[in-house]
């Protein structure tokens, strides 16, 4: 190993916190997880296996219940979090006793305003911005398979980002680093929002939601909707590792019978007839969804610049609903025609 050995604090060892923490570990880098105890009891027994490129690794983990009892054992160099944005509030009340404890925080969630949240927290210059935009598919507790392989993206502003992203290509994961956090979360918010919120509302597949030309529709409007935020807010839209999203933001300006097969070819069968989160969260009956981070983050950013995005609003409420009950998931399961009308009132 030519860079720093690091001793990481992991928060989560879900798709992709065991993806990132695992590969740190069996690279020889000391990575303790966060986890709930009855998670640990079976991590314990059973171990982390990763599946990359048809190769299973196992590999028995360091396991904490707590924060405070992972720091007992000594400091830590960087802290990764993992975990979803609707659990970050519950994750911040528990890192408020330790803050002063904490290493300098790697932020790899969805969304554009957990950094904000976290350096709330933490402070100015402690917390580092990330995205993840390699495929992790979750089989069960403690294992996963990596799906498609493109990479991870860094912050380069902060003292710790080059070393990081040493350590990680070492091991083996793709790592670029960015020098403009914003448009890095922003243009991954732009690919997180595509054939999401109305494939869980309609439980249609990517390929499905693209191949139907009054729901691809739909999935534009709510992109340009997103362009014309960040536009406002003079964020440029870059590409990510593996991920041309300059590309994506380009088609949304063509004629509907280009882009359309142009968008249904490149993402529709990219991501062939794997759900995506929303529908994961949705249908598994999780009772939260990351939506309020998504589609809401371009609602409540448009609303400060002056940016109408009725389509976002609308799927943001909807999918909302359905999450907590007020409306059954039936309603809308393969009725497109109900889906247009509601977005029409």
């Amino acid at each position: 190993m030519s860079g720093k050995r690091f001793r990481i604090l992991c928060f989560g060892a879900g798709g992709i916190g065991t993806y990132v923490g695992g590969s740190l570990s069996l690279a020889n880098h000391e990575v303790v997880f966060i986890e709930r105890p009855e998670s640990i009891a079976y991590l314990t027994r059973e171990g982390l296996l990763l599946e990359i490129g048809g190769v299973v690794k196992r590999y028995q983990p360091l396991l904490s219940a707590s924060i405070g009892e992972a720091l007992d054992v000594g400091t830590f160099d960087l802290g990764i979090i993992a975990v979803k944005s609707y659990d970050l509030d519950h994750l911040i009340g528990q890192m408020e006793p330790f803050q002063s404890q904490l290493p300098p925080i790697l932020c790899l969630q969805n969304g554009v305003e957990n950094e904000p949240r976290l350096e709330k927290l933490l402070g100015k210059g402690r917390v580092i911005a990330g995205t993840v935009t390699s495929a992790v598919g979750r089989k069960d507790v403690g294992s996963i398979v990596l799906e498609k392989e493109r990479g991870i993206g860094i912050s380069s502003t902060h003292p710790l980002s080059q070393e990081i992203c040493t350590a990680m290509k070492e091991s083996g994961i793709n790592c670029q680093l960015f020098s403009n956090p914003l448009s890095m979360k922003w243009s991954k918010l732009l690919t997180n929002l595509q054939a999401n919120a109305t494939s869980a509302i309609l439980n249609w597949t990517p390929l499905q939601v693209f191949s139907d030309h009054r729901i691809f529709k739909v999935e534009m409007v709510q992109l340009k909707e997103a362009l014309d935020v960040m536009k406002t807010l003079d964020i440029p839209v870059i590409n990510l590792p593996g991920t041309p999203v300059r590309l994506l933001a380009w088609a949304v300006s063509l004629p509907q019978n280009i882009g359309q097969p142009l968008i249904k070819q490149g993402l529709g069968h990219g991501r062939g007839e794997k759900m995506p989160s929303f529908h994961i969260d949705l249908h598994g009956g999780r009772g939260q969804s990351e939506v309020e981070y998504l589609n809401g983050a371009v609602v409540q950013h448009g609303r400060d610049v002056g940016v109408s995005t009725p389509i976002n609003e609308t799927l943001t409420k909807l999918l909302l609903k359905l999450t907590n009950k007020e409306i059954e998931l039936s309603y809308f399961d393969n009725q497109p025609e109900r889906l247009l009308d509601y977005l029409d009132q």
